[in-house]
This record gives structure tokens, C-alpha cells and sequence, in this order.
């Protein structure tokens, strides 16, 4: 299919028709990968790298056994080669996911107050998802092409949950619950108080807007006292104890297990602050962690309003990739009450009803740990926000550039300036155009960058050189990143051959894993990701590693703002990466003009 118009415009009615995720070869992974690291190596560790390849390619390697189980893994009717990889990658993971994985919107302002822009939030996620049951919403195009949507079967009613060794999905559209999920409720949290409250009739149809606030002003009223143990605090643990208490939860009575049960399979979550945060960057670090005690951070989808009325959403990644949630917002906030109005029905004050747990003396302490802990950890990490209102990417193309080119080697010169070399760098591409795809790994240095750094300060260079330097390493990263989009890559390939020895229960033995080329690629000294609409002012993530500065940005035509996050010890270089950023973009959009 070549044309939009012989698409189906039912949700899921293309899902079939996609093209598959192309499995690499070994030898072609195993050269990219050597291209990829090369920059970032001295001589001595490149060196070692392809001894270590050259063994990874050896005719008695056990490789080509481990990408024979894979070939075969990826024609038994799977959706991809990758069906397993997401599961160990997402739900592997043993650390905490609060503030960790878990990412933030914060949405475009509102004259609304909190009570009728929670109402209003609440009522366009409910009109969604009855779109989405009768799969009328439209499937998203590009170019002529559609992208899979199966994402949005983790929008309503899924919930992460803990496991000793790997974590599990709760969620609809799957064999012990198929088709869309039947849950008419969600859950609302003020001031650590949970309450389930109906959104959708019991014919299906929403409540309109007028019953929904009715309903949130009565939780407002229920609960005005600050709940003394908030058991949401339990879901920023380490996940192999956090899977610990909650099966204790669930063994002390079935009290518990019903409100569990209750938590788990409400369509979402609205959280409920009772302050305005001071300025932007409150705002976002109480999107991104806040008050643990008022999430539910294995929950998919949960709103944030704060006591002003500006609002955001926290997801929980294991199944949600940023372009689904950023048509989620689209729609959730281009959808106006006339809008709404059609599909919602007066059914009166939607049922509400508190959320309890039974807790002894050491749940409680349990809980208060948690909470102790998370605030701790929060604490150690830093963040800041950057606005430029007078750069966007209409500007990076006037100038003859590729936006997402010019700053992502803006981000490259202010790393080396700031904290004098240049570092491992994560971009997460989108692969959505293929079955089950969702994302592709990026490796930002090349030798066209490390160039461009380099001429950038060196006093003998011209403006010309300096320019030619520039567009040559922009042009660079546009076409890694097309190969990356066309599944050209070789870190997710090769971490997957990694993983079958690992289920296999064999130690892979390769020393291409223990490998300089390996270890020093992907420790990450920037992780970055975009997200650009209108409807969101900044997205955010945490770092992901001890020294790693973690960049959210949203590039839109006219502005351009960014979220920065680093654990504190590293705190200073971060700072300085956000002054010489800011120099940065002057001095590039200058030496283009």
C-alpha cells in the first residue's frame, strides 16, 4: 500500500498491513556498530573492539546459532523480532521507575480552574476511549504511510505490575481480558486520599461535564484531610520490593486486594494537588515525581492539576511510547465541551466511593520508608528548564538547516564546552510505520560531529570552515537518523542476541559485550528525546545514568523549550551545558545567517 487513500480508517485496521521490522545480519550490525562507537574510542580501545567483533564474526562463534533463534523467533507469526526484546528492556528493569522511567507533559495553559479543568480532562480521556472501543479513532498517516496503533490499547485500564524478576502487564485487549476494557471508573487522588469515581454510565455513554465536576467537589470536600499513610508511596520502589509489599498487601486480607483490584483496573488516574506550583520548573518536577504519596506511578495515564488549574499528565513507559501520548493530548485537549457534549448522557452524581486499605504496623512502615527514601531520591536530582521564544524550527529552516540537526549539535558543542569532551548520546527515533514498532536507538556522535566541536574552537578555523563543519555533521545526523527510522541499527539487534543467551541460561561468552566499543556507546553522557505539539509547553524525563544529562525538548515552528535533569553530584556540569547551550544556539544560528 503506497496511498493514503487505500488505508483503513478503522484504529486498528491497518495493523496487518504494515511492513515488518527488518532483522539485520550479524555482519551488518556488527559493521554499524563499529561505525557507531569509533568516535568515542581511543585508538587502543578501538583496537580491542574489533578483535572483539572479528570474534563475534568467527565462523565457531555462537552468534549465528543465537541470530538463527532469533530468524526463527521472527517468522513463528510474531509481530517482530522484537515482541521479546520490549518486555525485557521495559519490564527488566529492577529500579525504581518513579522519576526514573516514568516521563511528564506539562500541557498548554488554561483559563479553566481545577475543578472544571480536571472535569474537562477527565470527560475528552472518556469520550477517547469510546472512540477508541468503537475504533473510530483515525489511524495516524506520514507521508502516505500508516503507523501502528496498537499502542493505544495501553491507554485505559493498564497497570505495570511488580514481579520478583520481571514485571508484568495488566491491561485490555488480551487473552484473559478481551477486547476493550469494561471498567467505567477511574481513580482520583487528593492530598494522598483515593476514591474510585464513575466517568461512563453503565450503557457506556460519559457523564457529562456538569456531573463530572459535581463528583470532584465532592471529593474535594471528602477529601480535605492529608491522608496519614498513602500506600501510593509504595509504587517508587525498587520494583522486586515493591512487588514484596504488595503481595504482603494482597495476603493480609481481601480488603486490600479489592482496592488493589480497584487501582489497577480504573481507566486512569486524576490527581488532584492542593497548590499552584511556583514557576515552570516546580511545575515539572511535580509532573515528573511530586508528591508520591498522590500517584500511582505504575498506572499508564495519570493527570495532574494543580490547585490553579494548570495541568499535565505522568506515563508509565512500558507500553506508551511519547507520539502515542502526544496524539492522546492532542486530542484530549483539542476537544472542546460542545465537543464533548455529543457523546455525553446526564446519568447524575457519578458514584464515588473511598479507596482503603487495612494496614498494620509494619505496612505503615513500609510506607513511611518508601516515602522517605523517593523524597531522598528526589532530592539528589536536578533539573532545569530552558525557554527560546526567538528560535524554533522555522528559524533552523530559513537558515537552510534540519532542525532537529541544528540542536542536537548545539548539544554536542555546549557538552564539550562545558564539561570538555564529548560524551556517549541516546535520541529515541520512532519506528511506528512498522508491525509493533515503536522506537529505534539512536547513537548521536560521529566523526562529522566530533569534527564540528572541534572546529568550532579551534582559533585557526574561519567562519566558513566552521559552517561547512556544521552542515556536514547536521547532514550526518539526518541520515543516521533515516537509517535508524528504516530499522538500520545495530545496538537493539545485537542487545537482543544478548538477551536469547541470557534466557537460555548460557553466558554468552562474547567478548564483544565486555568490549570498550560496547560499554563506552552506551553509557550515556546525554539522553535525548523530542516531542513537538502545540497542546504541551515541556516534556520532561530523568537521566539515566550517574552522569548523564537528561534532555526533553519540544521543537515547535516558533519556540523551542527544553527540560534538563541530572542526578546532583554532576549537578554543576549540567548548569554549565544549559549556560553554553543557550550561547550555542546564537552562536550557530548566527554563523548560518
Amino acid at each position: 500500500m503506497n496511498s493514503s487513500q487505500e488505508w483503513s480508517t478503522r484504529t486498528f485496521g491497518n495493523e496487518d498491513h504494515l511492513p515488518r521490522v527488518p532483522l539485520p545480519s550479524v555482519a551488518d550490525s556488527c559493521a554499524r556498530f563499529l561505525e557507531w562507537c569509533a568516535p568515542l574510542l581511543s585508538a587502543e580501545q578501538l583496537a580491542e573492539t574489533e578483535r572483539a567483533v572479528e570474534r563475534f564474526l568467527a565462523e565457531d562463534s555462537p552468534a549465528h546459532e543465537l541470530q538463527a533463534e532469533l530468524a526463527r523467533y521472527d517468522g513463528s507469526g510474531v509481530r517482530s523480532w522484537l515482541d521479546t526484546f520490549w518486555p525485557a528492556r521495559y519490564l527488566g528493569r529492577r529500579d525504581r521507575i518513579a522519576l526514573n522511567a516514568n516521563f511528564f507533559f506539562l500541557f498548554k495553559d488554561s483559563e479553566l480552574g481545577q475543578v472544571p479543568r480536571a472535569a474537562l480532562l477527565t470527560a475528552a480521556a472518556a469520550r477517547y476511549k469510546v472512540q477508541l472501543d468503537g475504533e473510530n479513532v483515525p489511524p495516524i498517516l506520514q507521508r502516505g504511510q500508516a503507523q501502528t496503533m496498537e499502542q493505544n490499547k495501553f491507554l485505559f485500564s493498564t497497570t505495570r505490575i511488580p514481579g520478583a524478576d520481571q514485571d508484568t502487564v495488566r491491561a485490555p485487549y488480551g487473552d484473559e481480558w478481551p477486547g476493550p476494557s469494561p471498567a467505567r471508573h477511574i481513580v482520583v487522588f487528593l492530598r494522598g486520599n483515593m476514591f474510585r469515581m464513575d466517568v461512563l454510565g453503565e450503557d457506556g455513554t460519559p457523564y457529562t461535564l456538569d456531573d463530572l465536576e459535581a463528583g470532584l467537589h465532592a471529593i474535594m470536600k471528602t477529601g480535605a484531610a492529608r491522608a496519614d499513610t498513602p500506600v501510593g508511596h509504595l509504587t517508587t520502589k525498587a520494583r522486586a520490593e515493591w512487588a514484596a509489599s504488595r503481595q504482603a498487601l494482597i495476603d493480609s486480607g481481601p480488603r486490600n486486594a479489592e482496592a488493589l483490584d480497584t487501582i489497577e483496573s480504573a481507566l486512569f488516574c486524576v490527581c488532584l494537588e492542593d497548590f499552584a506550583p511556583t514557576d515552570d520548573l516546580h511545575m515539572c518536577d511535580q509532573l515528573l515525581h511530586g508528591d508520591s504519596g498522590n500517584r500511582w506511578f505504575d498506572k499508564a495515564v495519570s493527570f495532574v492539576v494543580f490547585a490553579d488549574g494548570r495541568a499535565g499528565i505522568n506515563i508509565e513507559h512500558c507500553e506508551l511510547d511519547g507520539t502515542t501520548i502526544l496524539s492522546f493530548t492532542d486530542a484530549v485537549l483539542g476537544t472542546t465541551a460542545e465537543q464533548y457534549a455529543e457523546l455525553a448522557e446526564p446519568h447524575g452524581l457519578p458514584a464515588i466511593e473511598p479507596i482503603e486499605f487495612a494496614l498494620d504496623d509494619q505496612q505503615r512502615a513500609d510506607i513511611g520508608s518508601a516515602a522517605a527514601a523517593f523524597a531522598e531520591f528526589a532530592e539528589n536530582t536536578v533539573s532545569r528548564v530552558l525557554s527560546f521564544t526567538e528560535f524554533g524550527a522555522n528559524r533552523a529552516k530559513q537558515l537552510g538547516m534540519s532542525p532537529d540537526g541544528f540542536v542536537q549539535m548545539a548539544y554536542q558543542l555546549a557538552h564539550k564546552r562545558a564539561k570538555g569532551t564529548v560524551g556517549a548520546t541516546y535520541e529515541s527515533i520512532a519506528t511506528r510505520q512498522y508491525q509493533g514498532g515503536r522506537t529505534e536507538a539512536m547513537r548521536v556522535v560521529t566523526p562529522e560531529s566530533v569534527r564540528f566541536v572541534e572546529t568550532m574552537d579551534d582559533p585557526a578555523a574561519d567562519a566558513a570552515t566552521r559552517k561547512a563543519a556544521f552542515v556536514a555533521a547536521a547532514a550526518k545526523h539526518v541520515s543516521r537518523a533515516k537509517e535508524c527510522q528504516r530499522g538500520d541499527a545495530p545496538e537493539q539487534h545485537l542487545w537482543e542476541l544478548q538477551l536469547i543467551a541470557k534466557r537460555r541460561g548460557e553466558d554468552p561468552g562474547l567478548a564483544l559485550y565486555e568490549s570498550p566499543g560496547w560499554t563506552v556507546m552506551r553509557d550515556d553522557y546525554l539522553s535525548t528525546s523530542s516531542a513537538p505539539s502545540v497542546n504541551i509547553q515541556y516534556f520532561g524525563f530523568g537521566s539515566t545514568s550517574s552522569q548523564c544529562i537528561g534532555i526533553a525538548y519540544v521543537l515547535l515552528p516558533d519556540r523551542f523549550t527544553i527540560y534538563l535533569s541530572t542526578p546532583r553530584p554532576v549537578a554543576d556540569g549540567m548548569h554549565r551545558f544549559a549556560d553554553e547551550l543557550t550561547a550555542a544556539i546564537t552562536e550557530l544560528e548566527a554563523l548560518l545567517a
